[in-house]
């Protein structure tokens, strides 16, 4: 254990102690700021008289630039070689003595223009004809058209031959990168040329991009200098820069000055302030430290049981070796204090294990939302129901997880009141819809000023879809019953009052449609009784060798009078040879009926409808293609189950007493084989089933 020492009751607090720290570190500090400040100043002032020393330097150099280029151009002009190959209008030859002279002169630009100002040869850099049109002795020529403008310092001197002006010579030189890098050599300054406002060249080993996207603070003075003075910053290195006017033309040059070592020696003085401010703060720290141990040791004990019981540790006992009466005391009322709470949260534990297995066990979902409709419990069985986890929906609103689909209204909107039950179709975690069954409560907690309510939810949606499938399913079936006994009733009505009226075409055309009536009754009935089948468990196959080509010539011999009723034509298609297959003849059968009906039902008048057979490896594949609307993607699936068939009119799912397609689907997978739908080229679907072929078994 930690040696505690003896408190001095007589001592002063340790907040007297850390006030006497604060005084010595703000004495400090405001003896040393100003003298700090009086420092950084004085090193910004020396900065920027170097920075002013190299004004002057700068413009002469431009100064003596000039001067060397009027001589130049004034040497030119005065060569012999050069009079004789202008006046004989020897441009090729002219065009070679301008590149010698150029090269020799190590100028950037030769240029000679004849009487009229017109560029007659030229070396160096490319310029444009207006260069001859130079009123002055020097002149500047800029291009600004590209990204980086081209900036040229042009010397212009006349060519005179026997006291005749014959033309002129121009010479220049590029302000680029290489210009600036030289200025930079002899003023030991960074050297940037601007044009109109714009860089044009520059000495930094940087892109002139980049030194244009350098963020530039203007410097004000009491007495503003010729130019204007910027800081910026570029390459992560501090500059200082003053601009000059070098011409009229618009050409300026900015000296730059690295400031990294000023800024250096700054942070040096600040450090070493910091330093003796620090030094002075850690020994009155050592004090107030021992003076704070003495007084806070009792204290920190306590402390540190107060923490063990935020974290839970209601086990330990306060023990505090205290030489204070007044810290003894606070001791044992913590130590009671624990022994009360571990007791009360033991009761609570329990509590809330038996409500946590009765919420588990509920299947009902609770939810608690407070008076601004947010949630504020979410039970499992909510979760389970809903989808939503506890900790995406707490302290939320009630709405943006219940989207009623239904109407526009907010679910806050459609909560029951007290004691009634709503139902409410909404849409749920994953975008699949339910229909729930709320029934709302309020709670008012003790002592709590709002009053919340408890919803309990249900999730109805399979009894609401088995009563509407039931009462679609009983309204179709007794449609599909009562339309073919209606028929056969007026048919045998007819029969019974007229038999001996008809001739034979009559009494033969009344006996086929009583025919097909029938035909279409048994077929309803054999798809009830094979549904009927299937869903208590009792549907069997007895696949046995079977004759293929018999079962298809059965099926179209079956619903020949259908399709002559509507003029439709049946065509077959079967392979040579086609071999036996493994299977249950009846049920077979009944497929092919089944498909035969749908294609009858869905195709137009006088279209084709046609079976086909393909030999796979093992299997046999059959296909009934019709031309009727065909089956949109989406709905392929569907139309398999039980009891939905798609509307041919509106191409959407309706729930009536189509069994055929889901008997189909059993009894070919009853084979142990597939059934499928796709399209058929030219409109209509193509429905297909395989079956096993007996000799591969």
């Amino acid at each position: 254990m930690m040696h505690r020492l003896k408190v001095d009751p007589h001592s002063l607090p340790i907040q007297m102690v850390f006030s006497a720290i604060v005084l010595v570190l703000l004495t400090a500090a405001f003896a040393s700021l100003p003298a700090l400040w009086l420092i950084s100043r004085q090193l910004d002032r020396q900065a920027w008289a170097q920075l002013e020393q190299g004004r002057p330097t700068t413009q002469a150099l431009y100064t003596a630039r000039e001067t060397e280029l009027i001589s130049l151009a004034t040497l030119m002009a005065q060569r012999p070689t050069l009079h004789e190959l202008l006046l004989k209008k020897d441009l090729d030859a002219l065009q070679d003595y301008l590149r010698t002279l150029q090269t020799g002169a190590r100028s950037d630009l030769v240029v000679v223009c004849d009487q009229s100002g017109n560029v007659v040869a030229g070396a160096g850099e490319e310029i444009s004809v207006d260069a001859c049109a130079l009123n002055e002795p020097t002149d500047i020529y800029s291009d600004t058209r590209m990204n980086v403008p081209r900036v040229l310092l042009l010397s212009m001197s006349p060519v005179v031959s026997d006291g005749v002006d014959i033309g002129q010579v121009i010479a220049g030189i590029t302000l680029n990168n290489a210009f600036a890098e030289v200025m930079r050599a002899q003023t030991g300054l960074e050297h940037t040329v601007f044009i109109d406002g714009q860089l044009a060249a520059t000495s930094f080993s940087v892109d002139l991009s980049e030194l244009s996207r350098a963020t530039r603070q203007i410097v004000t003075t009491a007495e503003p200098p010729e130019g204007h003075r910027t800081t910026f910053n570029l390459l992560d290195k501090p500059y200082y820069a003053l601009r000059l006017p070098i011409r009229d033309e618009g050409l300026e040059a900015e000296v730059a000055l690295c400031v990294e070592e000023i800024i250096a020696t700054r942070h040096g003085l600040i450090w070493g302030l910091a330093g003796s401010i620090l030094a002075i703060a850690v020994a009155a720290s050592i004090f107030g430290a021992y003076l704070a141990r003495r007084i806070g040791s009792t204290f920190a004990s306590l402390t540190e049981a107060a923490e063990a019981f935020s974290k839970g540790d209601l086990d330990t006992p306060v023990k505090v070796e205290a030489r204070v009466r007044e810290a003894s005391l606070v001791a044992q009322a913590l130590d009671s204090a624990r022994v009360d709470l571990r007791q009360t949260l033991r009761q609570l534990q329990q509590e809330k294990a038996w409500t946590d297995q009765l919420l588990d066990a509920i299947v009902e979902g609770i939810i608690i939302l407070d008076d601004s409709r947010r949630i504020t419990f979410f039970s499992p069985g909510a979760e389970r129901i809903t989808g939503w986890k506890r900790e995406q929906v707490m302290k939320r609103s009630c709405d943006e997880f219940f989207r009623p689909l239904e109407t526009k209204d907010p679910f806050s909107e459609l909560i029951p009141r007290p004691g009634q039950r709503r139902t409410i179709l909404v849409q749920l975690a994953d975008g699949q819809q339910a229909t729930l069954a709320i029934t709302g409560a309020q709670l008012a907690p003790s002592g709590a000023g709002e009053t919340e309510v408890v919803l309990v939810i249900r999730d109805i949606s399979e009894e609401e879809a088995v009563h509407r499938l039931l009462g679609h399913f009983m309204a179709n079936v007794s449609h599909e019953f009562r339309t073919p006994l209606s028929a056969l009733a007026a048919s045998i009505e007819l029969l019974m009052d007229q038999a001996s009226d008809l001739n034979p075409l009559e009494l033969h055309e009344l006996l086929n449609s009583l025919h097909l009536g029938i035909l279409g009754l048994q077929t309803l009935v054999d798809n009830l009784l094979e549904s009927a089948s299937i869903e208590t468990g009792h549907f069997r196959v007895s696949p046995r060798p079977t004759d293929l080509a018999e079962i298809i010539g059965e099926a179209a011999k079956i619903m020949q009078p259908l399709l002559d009723k509507r003029g439709q034509f049946l065509s077959v298609e079967l392979p040579a040879g086609i071999p036996i297959v493994h299977a249950d003849s009846r049920r077979v059968l009944q497929v092919m009926i089944n498909l035969l009906s749908n294609a009858n039902l869905y195709s137009p008048d006088e279209t084709e409808i046609s079976i086909d057979a393909t030999i796979m490896d093992g299997w046999v594949q059959v296909s009934v293609a019709d031309r009727g609307p065909g089956i949109s993607p989406e709905h392929r699936e569907d139309i398999f189950r039980r009891f939905p068939h798609i509307d041919s009119r509106v191409d959407e799912i309706q729930y009536g007493a189509g069994l055929g397609l889901s008997v189909v689907k059993a009894i070919i997978e009853a084979h142990q084989c597939k059934v499928g739908v796709n399209d058929h080229l030219g409109g209509g679907s193509i429905f297909w089933f395989t079956l096993p072929i007996e000799s591969k078994r």
